[in-house]
């Protein structure tokens, strides 16, 4: 209960800074689509290039430790913005760098957490854990952007980012409260016990050398490819081609979070009666529905983008609830941390290549042909799950033993 508490602070305040740092580029720095491409790239360059390294070491040490220290680490990060603001200094090379750092953190807290969940509880009740956490993170989704649109417009974009210094500080807080002993990862294998490369690359292996995790990275990947492409267009759109103000953005955000909502909720409804294979493929396919934003003109502008994200929101988290508990329960825990951190770097490492497109795209071809494409690639993922082992699935497998 404490450690869901805090992260759901954290996916709250989170939603803010999210909204925050593309607008002071955009409406306060004036920058460029190509530059609004590489901001958003060095906020996840860290999942391909350290990836790897994070699972071997959350595989050789207690992960809350870990998880506390990259939150302060959050936490002086960002609060550099709204003094550097104040004393009028705020450039876009320190944007760079703060979702640098804030990319590298997210990294570490991501693979310990998903490393510690089965630490806290039973394997048959991760299921239930993962979709808690995702309730919160639903919920954030949908409040979290009309908050962040609310107080930029009241106090500006550069000091609402305190709002979430004061959520990572909460973080830490419940973090730390927390008494139940994490077991350490127990020793590696006796053949290259203590190398760091052998262990990663064991790791490597456990993703490689599966079908069902390979089919979801390949998929997850793709996703997050289009998904990309198409985010960093969008808000260039809304805001120069709509004309969309900063203080109403994120209402078209919250309405397309509604889709997270109701996709936690009809989530164990709909895996159910498809089973877990086919409502895996179905929930993939609705990234399609981005490309509704084509609609979007004139006064109903923020109504459209939010219906184009609510269609496309509703599968995400009936597949990510199926697809963390299924890599979850068949992957032994000493093994946690390098399986989840390869999967991180393979489906997270597609982002800022993505994000890197989406400004050479926006740039280049248009705004309307961006998001066409990113639309597109995002939902033709489905076919990584339609083509692949994880359609057969009806159900999540046995647990696997250490």
């Amino acid at each position: 209960m404490r450690f869901w508490f805090g992260d759901t602070v954290t996916q709250f305040t989170s939603q803010i800074t999210a909204l925050v740092l593309p607008t002071l580029a955009i409406l306060t720095l004036n920058i460029t689509d190509f530059q609004l491409g590489i901001l958003n790239a060095l906020g996840f360059i860290a999942f391909p290039t350290l990836g790897l390294f994070a699972g071997v070491l959350l595989d050789r040490v207690k992960r809350k430790p870990v998880m506390i220290l990259v939150n302060v680490v959050r936490i002086m990060t960002l609060a550099t913005i709204p003094v550097t603001y104040l004393l009028g200094v705020l450039s876009l090379y320190q944007l760079y760098i703060v979702a640098l750092f804030m990319g590298i953190c997210t990294l570490f807290f991501d693979v310990g957490y998903q490393s510690y969940l089965p630490s806290l509880v039973d394997k048959e009740n991760l299921v239930e854990g993962n979709q808690k956490l995702q309730v919160s993170a639903s919920a954030a989704a949908i409040i979290g952007p009309s908050v962040a649109s609310g107080l930029m417009g009241l106090i500006g974009a550069a000091m609402s980012v305190v709002a979430d210094v004061i959520g990572f500080f909460v973080s830490v807080l419940m973090l730390i409260s927390i008494r139940k002993p994490e077991l350490k990862p127990e020793p590696h294998l006796p053949e290259g016990q203590g190398h760091f490369f052998t262990e990663m690359k064991e790791g490597i292996k456990v993703v490689t050398g599966n079908k069902l995790l390979w089919t979801q990275a390949g998929c997850t990947a793709m996703g997050n490819l289009g998904s990309n492409i198409f985010g960093v267009a969008i808000l260039l759109y809304a805001y120069r081609v709509l004309g969309i103000s900063e203080s109403i953005i994120g209402i078209a955000f919250s309405i397309g979070a509604m889709g997270f909502m109701i996709g936690v909720i009809v989530s164990s409804t709909v895996t159910d009666r498809l089973g877990l294979g086919r409502a895996t493929a179905v929930s993939s396919m609705a990234s399609f529905g981005l490309l509704i934003v084509l609609l979007a003109g004139g006064g109903y502008s923020v109504i459209v983008i939010g219906i184009a994200y609510l269609v496309s929101g509703v599968g995400n988290p009936i597949y990510n609830i199926n697809m963390v508990s299924l890599r979850q329960i068949i992957t032994p825990n000493r093994l946690q941390g390098r399986m989840n951190a390869t999967m991180r770097t393979i489906i997270w490492g597609t982002i800022p290549i993505g994000s890197f497109l989406g400004g050479v795209l926006s740039s280049s071809i248009g705004l309307v042909p961006t998001l066409v494409i990113g639309s597109l690639v995002a939902g033709c993922a489905s076919l990584w799950v339609i083509f692949g082992p994880i359609l057969k699935l009806r159900e999540l497998p046995e647990p696997v033993q250490d």
